[in-house]
């Protein structure tokens, strides 16, 4: 007896991993806390086909130059001393043809990324490697719920951008204040919503959740991506299936970081 393929079940997709040298050619504030990054180099082979693919940007202690080491089976292979700081950043906009990559960085103030962000200038070099493999989720729910904080933006950003015309999109995005709002070019059907933390710390309210409690969904089937403070997604998750009876099998819910805790990364 031959099991039944869910056509709405997301897709794995595994990618070579390579690492690659790309030079800083543009750095542009697409708000006042968001920092748009162009990386310039050899993309030969680059692949990123789900939305909230991530790759890992390596932050160099000061005085090494970035560089490209050897791949073995526990991972990169540098030099005692030498190992950089790694974090996780989703591909935002990319050209494999014309050989460049753009990553937005929270400009949140602290952090080995974000610090480099904040003094990143045309001419330097960053290493970065991945993504190591895509979450493809078919475009075929009756409609998608998102919502995420600011670090979620980019792979919120794509999947709004990338949903074909006719989808059906609920959108809840919170940021700093009104500045920090993003506007998307889509031909889906797109309601969105951003709420603004007005100057209190990230990942102390509860907007997000408080926002998705109160919204009227449309009917049918629904995936839903949620991203960000950990905390966030695994109580919207909660909700989602405890009372609005949501598939488990159709969320998506990933810390993106843990308040109080630095590099904190517990994809659910």
């Amino acid at each position: 007896m031959s099991e039944t393929i869910d056509p709405r079940a997301p897709q794995r997709v595994r990618h070579d991993t390579r690492m690659r040298l790309l030079d800083v050619v543009s750095v542009t504030d697409i708000t006042p806390l968001m920092r748009r990054i162009r990386l310039t180099g050899d993309l030969e082979g680059f692949a990123s086909v789900g939305h909230a693919d991530h790759i890992k940007v390596f932050i160099f202690p000061e005085g090494v130059a970035p560089h490209i080491v050897p791949i073995g089976e526990r991972g990169a292979e540098f030099a005692e001393g030498q190992r950089p700081e790694m974090r996780d950043y989703t591909p935002r906009y990319w050209s494999v043809a014309e050989g460049w990559i753009d990553l937005d960085f929270v400009l949140h103030g602290d952090g080995p990324a974000s610090g480099w962000a904040a003094q990143a200038a045309v001419g330097q070099t960053l290493l970065i490697a991945g993504p190591r493999g895509s979450l493809v989720v078919p475009p075929a729910y009756d409609w998608y719920l998102l919502a995420g904080d600011e670090t979620a933006l980019p792979a919120l950003g794509r999947r709004i951008e990338e949903l074909p015309a006719g989808s059906k999109i609920v959108a809840v995005i919170e940021v700093d204040s009104a500045a920090e709002e993003q506007s998307f070019e889509t031909a889906a059907n797109l309601s969105l919503t951003y709420v603004y933390r007005d100057g209190r710390p990230a990942g102390t309210t509860s907007l997000i959740l408080d926002t998705i409690k109160s919204l009227s969904f449309p009917a049918g089937d629904a995936y839903a991506y949620i991203a960000g403070e950990s905390s966030m997604s695994k109580a919207v998750k909660a909700h989602l299936i405890e009372t609005r009876s949501f598939n488990p099998e159709y969320i998506k819910a990933a810390g993106y970081w843990l308040l109080g805790e630095a590099d904190a990364k517990e994809p659910h």
